[in-house]
Protein backbone atom coordinates (compact mmCIF):
# COMPACT_ATOMS: atom_id res chain seq x y z
CA UNK A 1 0.00 0.00 0.00
CA UNK A 2 2.98 2.28 0.54
CA UNK A 3 4.08 1.83 -3.10
CA UNK A 4 0.56 2.66 -4.29
CA UNK A 5 0.22 5.94 -2.44
CA UNK A 6 -2.94 7.90 -3.33
CA UNK A 7 -3.07 6.44 -6.87
CA UNK A 8 -5.52 3.66 -7.79
CA UNK A 9 -4.20 0.18 -7.16
CA UNK A 10 -2.42 -1.35 -10.16
CA UNK A 11 -0.60 -4.62 -10.74
CA UNK A 12 2.88 -3.05 -10.41
CA UNK A 13 2.01 -1.84 -6.89
CA UNK A 14 1.73 -5.40 -5.61
CA UNK A 15 4.82 -6.90 -4.00
CA UNK A 16 5.38 -10.55 -3.23
CA UNK A 17 6.78 -11.27 0.24
CA UNK A 18 8.32 -14.73 0.55
CA UNK A 19 7.08 -16.54 3.62
CA UNK A 20 9.76 -18.19 5.71
CA UNK A 21 8.66 -21.75 6.34
CA UNK A 22 9.82 -23.44 9.49
CA UNK A 23 10.52 -27.12 9.70
CA UNK A 24 7.76 -29.28 11.07
CA UNK A 25 7.68 -29.58 14.83
CA UNK A 26 6.77 -32.69 16.81
CA UNK A 27 5.92 -32.41 20.50
CA UNK A 28 6.19 -35.73 22.34
CA UNK A 29 4.44 -35.41 25.70
CA UNK A 30 5.42 -38.02 28.30
CA UNK A 31 2.87 -37.93 31.13
CA UNK A 32 3.45 -39.53 34.55
CA UNK A 33 0.27 -41.28 35.76
CA UNK A 34 1.86 -43.08 38.73
CA UNK A 35 0.31 -43.30 42.18
CA UNK A 36 2.22 -40.32 43.56
CA UNK A 37 0.70 -38.11 40.84
CA UNK A 38 -2.78 -38.84 42.24
CA UNK A 39 -1.96 -36.96 45.44
CA UNK A 40 -2.93 -33.32 45.87
CA UNK A 41 -4.44 -33.06 42.38
CA UNK A 42 -1.09 -33.40 40.60
CA UNK A 43 -2.43 -35.73 37.91
CA UNK A 44 -5.41 -33.48 37.17
CA UNK A 45 -3.08 -30.51 36.87
CA UNK A 46 -0.67 -32.46 34.63
CA UNK A 47 -3.54 -33.64 32.42
CA UNK A 48 -4.67 -30.01 32.11
CA UNK A 49 -1.16 -28.98 31.08
CA UNK A 50 -0.96 -31.80 28.52
CA UNK A 51 -4.38 -30.86 27.09
CA UNK A 52 -3.30 -27.23 26.83
CA UNK A 53 -0.08 -28.25 25.05
CA UNK A 54 -2.01 -30.36 22.54
CA UNK A 55 -4.40 -27.49 21.83
CA UNK A 56 -1.46 -25.05 21.40
CA UNK A 57 0.25 -27.48 19.01
CA UNK A 58 -2.98 -27.70 17.01
CA UNK A 59 -3.17 -23.90 16.73
CA UNK A 60 0.42 -23.78 15.50
CA UNK A 61 -0.01 -26.62 13.00
CA UNK A 62 2.46 -28.87 14.84
CA UNK A 63 2.45 -32.61 15.33
CA UNK A 64 2.00 -34.26 18.71
CA UNK A 65 2.42 -37.65 20.38
CA UNK A 66 1.35 -38.58 23.90
CA UNK A 67 2.74 -41.35 26.09
CA UNK A 68 1.44 -42.12 29.58
CA UNK A 69 3.36 -44.17 32.13
CA UNK A 70 2.38 -45.56 35.50
CA UNK A 71 1.36 -48.80 37.18
CA UNK A 72 -0.02 -50.21 33.93
CA UNK A 73 3.28 -49.68 32.12
CA UNK A 74 3.81 -47.32 29.19
CA UNK A 75 0.90 -46.59 26.88
CA UNK A 76 0.88 -44.67 23.61
CA UNK A 77 -2.29 -42.60 23.93
CA UNK A 78 -1.79 -40.46 20.81
CA UNK A 79 0.48 -41.71 18.03
CA UNK A 80 2.57 -39.05 16.25
CA UNK A 81 0.45 -37.02 13.89
CA UNK A 82 -1.09 -33.64 13.27
CA UNK A 83 -2.27 -32.14 16.54
CA UNK A 84 -6.02 -31.69 16.85
CA UNK A 85 -7.70 -29.84 19.68
CA UNK A 86 -10.00 -32.85 20.05
CA UNK A 87 -6.93 -34.96 20.89
CA UNK A 88 -6.93 -33.41 24.35
CA UNK A 89 -10.19 -35.31 25.02
CA UNK A 90 -8.17 -38.55 25.04
CA UNK A 91 -6.82 -37.44 28.43
CA UNK A 92 -10.19 -37.37 30.20
CA UNK A 93 -10.42 -41.08 31.09
CA UNK A 94 -6.73 -41.39 32.03
CA UNK A 95 -6.39 -42.53 35.63
CA UNK A 96 -3.37 -43.03 37.80
CA UNK A 97 -1.81 -45.49 40.16
CA UNK A 98 1.05 -47.85 40.72
CA UNK A 99 4.76 -47.49 40.05
CA UNK A 100 6.77 -45.13 37.91
CA UNK A 101 8.43 -46.83 34.90
CA UNK A 102 10.15 -43.58 33.91
CA UNK A 103 13.24 -45.05 32.24
CA UNK A 104 11.11 -47.32 30.05
CA UNK A 105 8.80 -44.41 29.14
CA UNK A 106 11.74 -42.26 28.07
CA UNK A 107 13.25 -45.15 26.09
CA UNK A 108 9.93 -45.75 24.30
CA UNK A 109 9.57 -42.03 23.59
CA UNK A 110 13.08 -41.97 22.11
CA UNK A 111 12.33 -44.99 19.88
CA UNK A 112 9.03 -43.41 18.82
CA UNK A 113 10.77 -40.17 17.82
CA UNK A 114 13.48 -42.07 15.91
CA UNK A 115 10.87 -44.08 14.00
CA UNK A 116 8.85 -40.95 13.23
CA UNK A 117 11.90 -39.09 11.92
CA UNK A 118 12.82 -42.05 9.66
CA UNK A 119 9.31 -42.14 8.18
CA UNK A 120 8.42 -38.44 8.07
CA UNK A 121 11.81 -36.89 7.44
CA UNK A 122 13.43 -33.98 9.25
CA UNK A 123 11.41 -32.41 12.00
CA UNK A 124 12.17 -30.39 15.10
CA UNK A 125 11.52 -32.75 18.02
CA UNK A 126 10.50 -31.59 21.49
CA UNK A 127 10.12 -33.98 24.40
CA UNK A 128 8.04 -32.73 27.33
CA UNK A 129 8.27 -34.78 30.53
CA UNK A 130 5.38 -34.04 32.92
CA UNK A 131 6.17 -35.68 36.26
CA UNK A 132 6.59 -35.19 39.99
CA UNK A 133 9.96 -36.95 39.89
CA UNK A 134 8.95 -39.36 42.65
CA UNK A 135 10.87 -42.40 41.48
CA UNK A 136 14.03 -44.16 42.58
CA UNK A 137 15.16 -44.59 38.96
CA UNK A 138 18.07 -42.57 37.63
CA UNK A 139 16.95 -42.11 34.02
CA UNK A 140 19.25 -41.20 31.17
CA UNK A 141 18.31 -38.34 28.87
CA UNK A 142 16.63 -39.34 25.61
CA UNK A 143 19.00 -38.76 22.69
CA UNK A 144 16.67 -38.00 19.76
CA UNK A 145 14.83 -34.79 20.70
CA UNK A 146 16.54 -31.48 19.96
CA UNK A 147 14.68 -29.87 22.87
CA UNK A 148 13.97 -31.38 26.27
CA UNK A 149 11.70 -29.82 28.85
CA UNK A 150 10.72 -31.10 32.28
CA UNK A 151 7.58 -29.78 33.95
CA UNK A 152 7.82 -30.50 37.68
CA UNK A 153 4.54 -31.37 39.43
CA UNK A 154 6.13 -32.20 42.80
CA UNK A 155 4.80 -30.49 45.92
CA UNK A 156 6.50 -27.06 46.02
CA UNK A 157 6.62 -27.23 49.85
CA UNK A 158 8.30 -30.67 49.97
CA UNK A 159 9.98 -30.86 46.56
CA UNK A 160 12.55 -33.63 46.29
CA UNK A 161 14.41 -31.68 43.59
CA UNK A 162 14.78 -34.65 41.24
CA UNK A 163 13.22 -32.93 38.22
CA UNK A 164 15.50 -29.91 38.60
CA UNK A 165 18.54 -32.21 38.96
CA UNK A 166 17.58 -34.16 35.80
CA UNK A 167 17.13 -30.90 33.91
CA UNK A 168 20.64 -29.78 34.86
CA UNK A 169 22.16 -33.18 34.04
CA UNK A 170 20.32 -33.43 30.70
CA UNK A 171 20.68 -29.80 29.64
CA UNK A 172 16.88 -29.54 29.61
CA UNK A 173 14.52 -26.66 30.29
CA UNK A 174 12.99 -26.82 33.75
CA UNK A 175 9.54 -25.50 34.64
CA UNK A 176 7.74 -25.67 37.96
CA UNK A 177 4.09 -26.50 37.25
CA UNK A 178 1.58 -23.81 38.06
CA UNK A 179 -2.19 -23.96 38.04
CA UNK A 180 -3.62 -22.88 34.70
CA UNK A 181 -6.01 -19.96 34.99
Amino acid sequence: MLAKGPAPLRREHLRRQPVALRAGRLHCIVLDTSGSMRRHGRLALAKGHAAFMIEQAARQGDDVALLCFGGQGVELLLPPGRARAAGSQRLRPVGGGGGTPLAEALAQADRLLQRTLRVSGPSECWLWLLTDGRTLEHPQAPLTPQHLAIVDFDDPQKNLGRCAAWAVRWGAEYHQAVALA
